[in-house]
């Protein structure tokens, strides 16, 4: 691209040399500027349209009359206003570049602050996180997760705020705070998702419009350090995958729980469902990016049948899987928020960094 204003510019000249003179073709070294006021800075920008008049001047001279004296005058009028025009253009451009680089500055400051990274081992867990915001140029959105490892095992949390982009980001970093300090606390899954709603509903009285609007669906989870035992609170979430001895089950609530936020308005009801979560199994957590993506044809993507057919020797490769599997099904056109986390079993590995 940063290469077309010149090989325009030269296609231009040796038309205009090739074709006779009452044709005029130098005219068309007008449109060189232009073009490189979207990619050239303003220097460049005008230093093309010096060229181009000076081009046009040796065309004047070398294969023009004194009769078209007057019509080469008039082309390098235009060629100067369309290099004042476009030497302004690429003025208002390269501002307009540098506030979107200080809003990404800014965005990936909030997204480090909102989604740390996550670490890779807790306990006996391997664990990896993938993320892809549906506002591209902000790269944060209202998919959330955190892991932490606490007295009462590890605990993880992944969510959907509504609606997605920059206006999420608020009451996920409500949602995140809360979980941050409440994890190591609570007794229980139950008593963390109570915990959530009721510092959500707080958070959410604070802002404009009905607060019933602002809502979360989110899965808790809590894996025993020593046992296969793990815990589950589906607060209105895509159930998680487990993917055991080369099968893909789909962790359904027995009781559905409300969304965070909604607990009272639907009632405070959390089930606490348990499963066994051995060695070498995979959990995969995702947001609803995930399974309402689509192809060319609206269908949505078939998440299960996918997982099936995926090498599951580490969590790093199931979510390069399944990133690779949703661009390809979706023709690069992912256009919601997307978090994904993968976990691993390992057997016998040493509790480290337990939190107080």
């Amino acid at each position: 691209m940063r290469l077309a204003p010149l090989a325009l510019i030269t296609i231009i000249t040796v038309i205009a040399f090739a074709s006779p003179s009452n044709l005029y073709f130098s005219r068309f070294l007008s449109l060189a500027p232009v073009l490189a006021a979207s990619v050239w800075p303003v220097i460049g920008t005008v230093a093309l349209g010096v060229l181009a008049a000076v081009i046009d001047v040796v065309i004047a001279v070398t294969i023009g009359g004194a009769s078209e004296e007057r019509t080469h005058l008039f082309t390098l009028a235009v060629i100067a206003g369309a290099t004042a025009a476009a030497a302004f253009a690429s003025h208002v451009r390269q501002q307009r570049e540098q506030t979107l680089a200080e809003v990404r500055s800014v965005a990936e400051t909030t997204q480090k602050v909102l989604l740390r990274p996550m670490p890779h081992r807790l306990g006996r867990l391997d664990i990896e996180a993938l993320y892809l915001a549906a506002a591209a140029q902000a790269r944060v959105g209202g998919d959330f997760y955190e892991a932490l490892e606490t007295v009462h095992g590890v605990r993880m949390i992944i969510g959907d705020v509504r609606g997605k982009g920059l206006p999420a980001v608020g009451m996920a970093s409500a949602i995140l705070g809360c979980f941050r300090e409440a994890a190591y606390d609570e007794p229980d899954l139950a008593r963390l998702a109570h915990r959530l709603d009721i510092s959500t509903s707080r958070y959410t009285a604070l802002l404009p419009g009905d607060r019933m609007e602002h809502f979360a669906t989110a899965v808790l989870i809590e894996i025993s350090d020593d046992g296969p035992a793990a815990g589950i609170v589906n607060l209105g979430h895509p159930p998680p995958l487990l993917l055991s001895a080369g099968t893909v089950h789909e962790i359904t609530p027995t009781t559905p729980s409300p969304p965070i936020n909604m607990g009272a308005l639907v009632g405070e009801n959390y089930c606490i469902d348990t499963f066994s979560f051995f060695a070498e199994d995979q959990l995969l957590l995702y947001t609803d990016g995930v399974t309402e993506t689509r192809d060319r044809t609206g269908a949505f993507f078939p998440l299960v049948q996918h997982a099936g057919q995926w090498d599951t020797g580490s969590p790093s490769r199931l979510l390069g899987q399944l990133h690779s599997d949703l661009v390809r099904f979706s023709h690069d056109r992912l256009d919601d928020d997307i978090a994904a986390i993968a976990v691993r079993a390992t057997a016998g590995a040493p509790s480290y960094g337990r939190g107080q």
